[in-house]
């Protein structure tokens, strides 16, 4: 049942995207899509936008999460940290990372340095917030109980304060990376000439190719699927299982 309730949900909004496409000479039915999708793996063009999306995701994605997570763990254990970094943090947390897009061309040009500093701009924050959230709610009865058997210091740190605040880090990972898939495609937009946001706004310019812009974005909302599946596979850690085993 898990697996054919969401099968038929898809199946019915193609079906009424069918039926609402069919009388138009503008707008791709779900056929149309697909030919368009076909012609592009084709001609090697999509794999060539997919991997150009994927690489600069996972470059702006991994330096992100490399400076979130220790930051946020000082945030989280030590009020000094926390006090001197945090009024910083929410400042500029706010600022939407399209709002960057002027200053990454000024200090990037039209390179791949652009996408990824604004990848990295939006899955920072997300992971930063969670991982100091996740810190900072770690049960005081677990501290105490290591404590008791004493285990301080770094081994406190391994065995206690990060398997506690796991669960909530691999959240903000999985929100980060779908804010920096999000993110990347507009990037690609207007500070790239290839990915997928390029490949829809090409698409466009070219010809109206409406098929071909339809096409870009189900390509990208299905690699966003496969992302969050595979951030969730992370959630059947032993270290975290813990925490979602009652809503399993």
């Amino acid at each position: 049942m898990t697996k054919i309730l969401p099968i038929g949900v898809l199946l019915g909004v193609t079906a009424v995207w069918w039926l609402a496409a069919s009388g138009s000479t503008i707008f791709p039915t779900p056929p149309e899509v697909l030919r368009g999708i076909a012609g592009l793996a084709t001609d090697g063009t999509l794999l060539r936008h997919v991997a150009a999306s994927l690489y600069r995701v996972t470059f702006g994605y991994g330096v992100a999460m490399l400076l979130a997570l220790p930051l946020g763990i000082l945030m989280g254990w030590y009020r000094t940290a926390f006090t001197a970094f945090n009024p910083l943090v929410q400042m500029l947390r706010p600022i939407s990372p399209i709002a960057w897009i002027p200053l990454a061309i000024l200090w990037f040009g039209v390179s791949d340095l652009s996408p990824m500093f604004l990848v990295f701009l939006a899955s920072f924050f997300p992971m930063v917030l969670a991982t100091t959230s996740g810190v900072q709610l770690v049960e005081r009865e677990y501290l105490w109980a290591a404590q008791n058997f004493g285990i301080t210091g770094f081994k406190l740190f391994t065995h206690v304060i990060i398997p506690g605040a796991l669960p909530t880090i691999i959240t903000g990972m999985r929100v980060g990376l779908g804010v920096a898939w999000l993110v990347v495609v507009a990037a690609e937009m207007v500070a790239i000439n290839s990915g997928l946001g390029f490949l829809i706004i090409d698409s466009r310019n070219a010809g109206m190719r409406y098929d071909l812009v339809v096409a870009g974005m189900v390509m990208i909302g299905a690699i966003g699927l496969l992302l969050d599946l595979v951030m969730r596979r992370l959630e059947d850690l032993k270290e975290v299982r813990w925490r979602y085993a009652r809503g399993r």
